[in-house]
């Protein structure tokens, strides 16, 4: 079975330092919200807050948790979550069981408590989970009841900054969901505390590489406090931070890591080039130029997460939208892993950044990523995960290769395969992005920055505004909006339409609107009444993109196909609530497609099934696309992995068959990066 713990050396090594605070004003730039349990709509104490100045203005604004709710296939993988390890990870996993150290315990105490917290809170208040609320509660309640007299939070056996940066986010988004009052004066005295001792004892390590997730906790208090302490520990983050986006400006790392680029050793910290290329650390960054921009006006800061993109795409970008890191930067060759810790990051930076900058192409992005990425790496109940996924991924077993420092145990299915980062951090996945679907724009209006089934409570103006969006979307591209407002009240909606969306519609109470353009956001401007609805049809239909050797891809909206390899599933051992899986290929996988690469949709056919439940899974998917292809006997496979996809076209005397595309993440033995037929 899996062996914990066997590699991941890049995550062990951590070192200590401080905490901090602020003071309490009464914000008088708030925008109240709704939030509401699952039988009775109420009104909720949390406030939308809008950034003070001399803070830049968001182009959009993430409301506060419990104001959007999930419905449809939505809620139900949520519940899924929420029934599998999510749900029970402190009751099957001692890291953050009982004996936490985020408990008063003697376990773990760095940064799997918070970890866990961060995406335990908006799972639960998301689906007013009580059983769910009372888990996270203990964590909370020591956290809050357990301050240091100096304001210092968590546990007395490690000082580090960088767990607490995560405790800040939870305790965030718990404020948020409830107003407990005890949690803005436990920050304030934290970030106080931090203040006094960053200059004798400053960023190190994780925090370090990472500070810009603390900067969005101080804007965050700021916004309610005014203390003008806050944006000078703001400032004094960013000057001990590393700078990603100098990094980015003339990138250095085009090229797979190996250990000895970076100079790994088996038990010492990472070093400077090894904290650079950690694919975890890039994915936080991703956020770090927009959050600058918050204090410095600077074009330059709100423009570099494009530039930051794009060089990730070419020298290390994947299938999926995502770029490779098992656990470093790994090229572009499909075969290559990436952590499911980069994957919910990747999410996270670009929620935040697309609330920053307005940016449609980060909505894009997030939705590849929570459509594919996410859910491919879970097995269907959520009860196990894999440390790294691979788009081209033939056997899933104990192997040394293709990882750049990562270990054998790398893509089991499993409790805490290779490094128990992922196990503490997944859960923050599919909450996030639910509470990402809408904001609040700063000319006070609603945007819609991803798609998917859900409902929206909120007011605007001081008037209740109910939206709920009924929706298959990403399987089927039709999409309606019912806008209910408590009274007729004027507001501009704004929609995002992915670049994609060749001849995208809006209809409004049944009229078309004009000028609805790709890649872009279509504005509806007027005054809504009760029963308006807006309709949204995305022409869903495949298309192909090149990657690594010339391979090709198929895509149909935000979704990317894969061909299913048959699975063989072996349980390699029990563990606690859960298990460890190795799963095994029963069918050929050496496909090259003879699709017409200028002309996908002629050359595929789509088949459409009736949307039920588990449409992530091989047995549920509700679409599905046929394409002609031929097997490649030259293209193998050694110690399990895929041989490096050949480059395109390639020949084949093998006759030509029909083969079934399927959801990438429904195929947990797959091939997402094809060679094609030489015509």
């Amino acid at each position: 079975m899996c062996f914990p713990g066997s590699s991941g050396f890049s995550r062990r090594r951590f070192l200590g330092y401080l905490g901090a605070t602020g003071a309490i004003v009464i914000p008088g730039n708030a925008i109240s919200a709704l939030a509401w349990p699952v039988d009775d709509v109420r009104q909720s104490s949390a406030r939308l807050v809008k950034n003070r100045a001399p803070l830049a203005r968001n182009a959009f604004y993430t409301l506060p948790l419990g104001a959007i709710r999930p419905t449809g296939w939505l809620r139900e993988q949520l519940l899924i979550q929420a029934r599998g390890l999510s749900g029970h990870l402190d009751e099957t996993w001692p890291d953050v069981g009982p004996n936490s150290g985020w408990l008063g315990g003697t376990g773990e105490s760095w940064e799997r408590g918070p970890y866990y917290l961060d995406g335990l809170v908006p799972l639960a208040y998301l689906l007013d989970d009580a059983r769910l609320k009372a888990k996270a509660q203990k964590y909370l309640d020591w956290t809050l009841s357990n301050t240091a007299t100096d304001g210092m939070i968590g546990p007395r056996s490690n000082d580090d900054w960088w767990p607490r940066m995560v405790m800040l986010k939870a305790l965030t988004q718990y404020h948020e969901a409830t107003d407990d009052p005890r949690v803005i004066p436990v920050l304030s005295k934290y970030f106080t505390h931090q203040h006094k001792n960053l200059p004798t004892r400053p960023l190190r390590d994780w925090g370090k590489y990472r500070w810009y997730d603390e900067a969005l906790s101080v804007v965050w208090l700021y916004n309610r406090t005014g203390e003008p302490e806050l944006l000078d520990l703001f400032r004094m983050l960013q000057r001990q931070g590393y700078d990603w986006q100098a990094q980015f400006a003339d990138f250095k790392f085009t090229q797979r890591t190996t250990p000895e680029s970076i100079s790994l050793s088996s038990g010492a910290p990472l070093s400077e080039r090894g904290m650079q290329t950690h694919g975890v650390n890039v994915a936080m960054a991703i956020k770090m130029s927009p959050v600058r921009w918050l204090l410095s006006h600077d074009g330059t800061d709100r423009n570099a997460v494009s530039r930051m993109l794009e060089e990730l795409d070419r020298y290390h970008g994947l299938p999926t939208g995502i770029f490779s890191a098992d656990e470093h930067l790994a090229g572009a060759n499909p075969s290559q892993g990436t952590e499911l810790c980069t994957v919910v990051e990747t999410m996270f930076s670009l929620e935040q950044s697309l609330a920053i900058i307005g940016d449609p192409a980060l909505g894009d992005r997030l939705e590849r990523l929570a459509f594919n990425a996410l859910p491919g790496t879970f097995t269907d109940d959520m009860w196990a995960h894999q440390y790294n996924q691979q788009p081209n991924q033939i056997v899933v077993s104990l192997q040394k290769k293709p990882w750049t420092t990562d270990g054998p145990e790398s893509n089991l299915y499993g409790l805490d395969p290779n490094f128990g980062c992922c196990t503490a951090n997944f859960s923050q996945g599919w909450p996030k992005y639910t509470a990402s679907l809408f904001m609040l724009s700063d000319d006070d209006g609603l945007a819609a920055t991803a798609y998917a089934p859900c409902e929206v409570r909120t007011t605007i103006r001081n008037t209740a505004v109910h939206v709920s969006e009924e929706t298959d979307y990403p399987f089927r591209g039709s999409i309606r909006l019912a806008v209910n407002p408590a009274s007729p009240l004027a507001f501009p909606l704004a929609l995002r339409i992915p670049a994609w969306a060749k001849n995208a519609s809006v209809k409004v109470n049944g009229k078309p609107l004009d000028a609805v353009e790709q890649g872009s956001f279509a504005r509806v401007n007027r005054t809504w009444t009760r029963g308006d609805t807006v309709e949204i049809e995305f022409p869903l239909v495949p298309r192909a993109s090149r990657g690594y050797h010339n391979s090709l891809s198929i895509e149909r909206g935000p979704l990317v196909f894969s061909y299913g390899i048959g699975e063989d599933w072996l349980k390699l051992r029990n563990r606690g609530m859960t298990a460890d899986w190795q799963v095994y290929p029963t069918t050929p996988w050496n496909y090259a497609l003879a699709a017409n690469p200028e002309d996908v949709e002629r050359s595929v056919s789509v088949v459409e099934t009736t949307m039920g439940d588990g449409p992530f899974t091989r047995a549920g998917a509700p679409v599905k696309l046929r394409v002609k292809a031929r097997q490649i006997p030259e293209w193998l496979g050694e110690d399990n992995v895929a041989d490096p996809v050949p480059q395109s076209p390639v020949k084949s005397d093998q006759p030509e068959e029909q083969i079934t595309l399927l959801p990438y993440a429904a195929a947990k033995l797959r091939i997402t990066a094809f060679p094609t037929i030489e015509t």
